[in-house]
């Protein structure tokens, strides 16, 4: 069985392939140009797919050889699932090996915006380091406060577990189904949508995204907010309107902002978000550790294995394919 990966992935992943002994393409030396990524998806029969290619019905018609598809990655928002389904196509996913390094960013970025890190740094690379002044640029203590999770899954637990052992955190949390065991080991309080932002100090979004959630976090929800509270996302770029963000904090609706997601995606570098003292932007870096990188290639080539041996994808993301 032929298998194109289209960007090169750690070491640990590429020797799981080749122990299974599969034909396998993948960029050694350098990476491939757009016209070759086509012409070895017209014969790929497994399709590793590191990025965002968007996998619509399109591609899946493009490229109808491939009958199975393992994304390095958690998130597959940019996979139809219903198309592959309908074609009987399993897609795999890389769950909970980057849940402790993706909390981890979103936990740097609520405490680099309380205290306004990127404004500090910059103030003294660029020699604005002077005398002292009780007032500049204040931050703020994050102890007691509420911490509201939008999406209480394996990483949004692991943010709220930080929060609470750190700085004594009230967690609540809006899931689409409650989460009994943040409720009983974090004390957790499920709330409607509005009751979270309205409660939070700190709003950390880490949704599965899903097209219908675009441009939820716009005007109308940063009014609601708090005007102390701090704005995290390490989830999709597409769940917050980056206009409308730049908006709520440059006239003070909410006091800061951490992404490591942007909408769109790469930000440019003209973007006016760069500039202010209350937000933090990092490049998509969740998941950038040895070890989340390392677990990411091996959950995704295992599924590709599992395919390729007539077994169900270990992590599978459309089991009922195997049902069809």
């Amino acid at each position: 069985m032929k298998v194109f990966i289209n960007k090169k992935i750690p070491q640990v992943g590429i020797d799981i392939l080749r122990k299974a002994q599969l034909d396998l393409v993948y960029p050694e030396n350098r990476d491939f140009s757009k016209e070759e990524i086509q012409q070895h998806l017209q014969t790929a029969e497994a399709f590793l797919n590191v990025g965002g290619t968007k996998i619509d019905s399109n591609f899946l018609e493009n490229y109808p050889n491939i009958k199975a598809i393992a994304l390095f990655s958690v998130g597959y928002n940019n996979v139809d699932i219903a198309e592959a389904s309908k074609r009987k196509i399993p897609v795999g996913n890389t769950p909970e090996v980057l849940s402790r390094a993706t909390s981890d960013v979103a936990f740097l970025l609520l405490q680099m915006v309380s205290r306004k890190v990127n404004y500090n740094i910059e103030k003294v690379k660029s020699g604005n380091w002077k005398d002292f002044d009780a007032l500049e640029e204040l931050g703020q203590e994050l102890y007691g406060k509420t911490l509201g999770i939008f999406g209480l899954g394996r990483i949004g637990f692991e943010m709220a577990e930080k929060c609470k052992a750190a700085f004594g955190m009230k967690i609540i949390y809006h899931n689409r189904h409650q989460n009994n065991d943040a409720e009983k080991e974090l004390d957790a309080e499920y709330v409607s949508f509005d009751q979270l932002i309205q409660k939070s100090d700190v709003i950390s979004i880490h949704a599965n995204y899903t097209p219908d959630q675009a441009n939820l976090f716009d005007q109308t929800v940063f009014e609601k907010m708090k005007s102390n509270a701090i704005f995290v996302n390490t989830a999709r770029g597409g769940f917050h309107n980056e206009d409308d963000l730049y908006q709520a904090l440059i006239t003070n609706k909410i006091w800061g902002a951490g992404l490591d997601v942007t909408n769109p995606e790469p930000m440019k570098k003209a973007n006016p978000l760069l500039l202010l003292p209350n937000a933090c932007v990092l490049p998509h870096i969740g998941s950038a550790t040895v070890e989340a990188r390392d677990g990411m290639a091996r959950l995704s080539a295992e599924n590709i294995v599992a395919f390729a041996s007539g077994k169900t994808m270990p992590n599978c993301v459309n089991p009922e394919v195997y049902n069809i």
